[in-house]
Formats: structure tokens, C-alpha cells, sequence
């Protein structure tokens, strides 16, 4: 099983965070659009697991099935693109700019929203038969998610938010962990199991994941739950945007950055960077050979991969 080493990793994230303003609008809504609705469709498969076995392990165990296959799909969702685009901006990767990482985010947040908008109208019908009956247990149990995540939380006032803050912080911290986890390996079993252990200790321990909650919500809103459109804006969707936005930065983007960036053009294994393209395309962190006293290609160092980012099967 390959290992990247931590400073290649570092080169893949980046080149990952600027390769995002190469697409167009309608792409990168597409691109969100398809990750919102099979993260939350995963959402809904964990809900009717854990409510049908009476087991939230279990749901936990399966949740990562979505997360997993929109990741080595290609497509973005906000909480992944919140870490890796301000390290690319950081590193001033060709074309990311503050004006161009805000107006991605705006996108993507979009094309989540659809998705998971869409998926919560699609299990509403499924859940009602058409809304012609009372919500399956299933139902009803998404509707009370809804209800004591809202409500919940402002009957406790300000230690309510925080509280809701806090758990949005410590969602991204696992999921971006589980984001990374993706470019950590080029072996197809190795990014599966990458990402499916921090994701599944997000879901059992109930943090607040922003696009999870725009499929929860709408759903329960669809279904009778007795809170407001209101309540679930300002009790739980911005805060928890706003928090999720601090985890993945704080706790997995800035510091593997500061830990582990390239500190001159040549690695310490014998490589030099690629000249970097003008899309600031995965390309930019593409290893070169370094050349022996005898102007002969050295051979590939023991410590890390030779492939090149655009290799890694992870989104870009």
C-alpha cells in the first residue's frame, strides 16, 4: 500500500485547493450539486439503519458510504473545499485569490444546497407515499433530528450556540481529517479506509456537518417537525457554517501546511518542482527527477510516491 509522505501530501492539498478555480460556474455547482446529494442520501441510508436496528453504531459504521463515493467521484463538497483552498491561497498558487476562493465557496455551498434540497424532497415522498400518510418511523425520526437540533439548542440560549458552534468545529475537524485521508494514498482500499474512520467518529458523536443538515432539516420542515425555516438558520445552518469553516482550517489545513510545506524548490528527497502552469492545475506540484553528479536521473526516493497529484484519484 503507497504512503505519501507528509510534504508530498502538503503539495497534492494545495495543488488540489488552486485547481478548483479552473472551473467554470456551471461545473463547479454540477460538481457540488452531485457531492450534496450522495453525502445525503448516505445520510438518510445511516438514519433508516440506525433507526430500524435500534443500533446508531451501525449507522455510524455505514454513513461513510456517501462521503466515500462522491470523494473518488471527484466531486466537492463545501466542508473539504473550506480547507483546501485557503492553503492554496496561502501558498499563492496560480489564480487563487480571496475574490476567487469566496466566489467557489459561494458556488459550492450552492450546488450542496440543491443536492441535498433534492434528496430531502425525494425521501419526503418516499417516506409518506406521495404525502398521502403519516412519515414512516424513519420519517419521524429525521423529523425529531430536526426538531432537537433547532429548538434544542435555543432553549439553552448562548450556551446552546456555543455548544452547536463546537460541535460544527469538531465535525470538520473529522471530516476534513477524512478529506486529507483521500490524498494520503494512491491505493483504492487505503483511501477508503482514510476516509471512513474519521467520518464515522463525526456521525456517531452527533456534530454538526452544514451540508448533512441542509438535507436533515429541509426533511423535517417537509415532514411536520415543529420548528421554523428561521429556527433552522439561525439555530443551526450559519452557525454551523461558520464553525465548520474554523475546524477544517484550524485543526487540519493550517497546520499540516506550517508542519510540513516545502521549504525551498527542492524537496529534501532529491526532486525539484515542475514549473508551475498558468490554471494552477494539480500540474504546479508534479515531481521532477533530480539529476546525480553524473547527469544521470536519480532514482525515486524510498520516502514518498512518484506519482503525480492528478494521479491520486481525490478530488480537485
Amino acid at each position: 500500500m503507497s504512503y505519501v509522505q507528509p510534504t508530498d501530501l502538503v503539495d497534492r492539498l494545495t495543488a488540489a485547493g488552486a485547481s478548483k478555480v479552473t472551473y467554470s460556474a456551471g461545473v463547479t455547482v454540477l460538481r457540488a450539486f452531485m457531492a450534496g446529494a450522495i453525502l445525503t442520501l448516505g445520510a438518510a441510508f445511516a438514519v433508516t439503519v440506525s433507526t430500524q436496528t435500534g443500533e446508531p453504531l451501525l449507522g455510524a459504521l455505514l454513513f461513510p458510504v456517501g462521503f466515500i463515493l462522491l470523494y473518488l467521484m471527484g466531486y466537492d463538497l463545501l466542508t473539504g473545499v473550506f480547507t483546501l483552498m485557503p492553503i492554496a491561497l496561502i501558498a499563492r498558487k496560480p489564480g487563487v485569490t480571496v475574490r476567487s476562493m469566496l466566489r467557489v465557496w459561494g458556488l459550492v455551498f450552492l450546488g450542496n444546497f440543491l443536492g441535498a434540497f433534492m434528496v430531502a424532497v425525494l425521501m419526503a415522498i418516499y417516506f409518506t407515499y406521495g404525502f398521502s400518510t403519516e412519515p414512516s418511523p424513519v420519517g419521524l425520526a429525521i423529523s425529531e433530528i430536526g426538531h432537537g437540533r433547532t429548538v434544542g439548542y435555543a432553549d439553552h440560549g448562548a450556551a446552546g450556540m456555543l455548544t452547536l458552534f463546537i460541535r460544527a468545529v469538531l465535525c470538520n475537524w473529522m471530516v476534513s481529517t477524512g478529506v486529507v485521508g483521500a490524498f494520503m494514498t494512491d491505493n483504492l482500499l487505503g483511501k477508503i479506509a482514510c476516509m471512513w474512520m474519521p467520518v464515522m467518529l463525526f456521525f456517531y458523536m452527533g456534530f454538526e456537518h452544514s451540508i448533512v443538515n441542509m438535507f436533515l432539516f429541509p426533511s423535517g420542515l417537509l415532514l411536520g417537525a415543529e420548528f421554523t425555516i428561521m429556527d433552522y438558520l439561525i439555530w443551526n445552518e450559519i452557525p454551523t457554517v461558520i464553525g465548520n469553516l474554523v475546524g477544517g482550517l484550524v485543526f487540519v489545513g493550517l497546520p499540516l501546511y506550517y508542519a510540513h510545506r516545502r521549504k525551498s524548490p527542492a524537496a529534501a528527497t532529491g526532486t525539484a518542482t515542475a514549473p508551475t502552469t498558468a490554471t494552477g492545475t494539480a500540474a504546479e506540484a508534479t515531481p521532477v527527477p533530480a539529476l546525480d553528479p553524473t547527469g544521470t536521473p536519480a532514482a525515486p526516493s524510498a520516502d514518498g510516491p512518484t506519482e503525480a497529484p492528478e494521479l491520486v484519484g481525490a478530488p480537485r
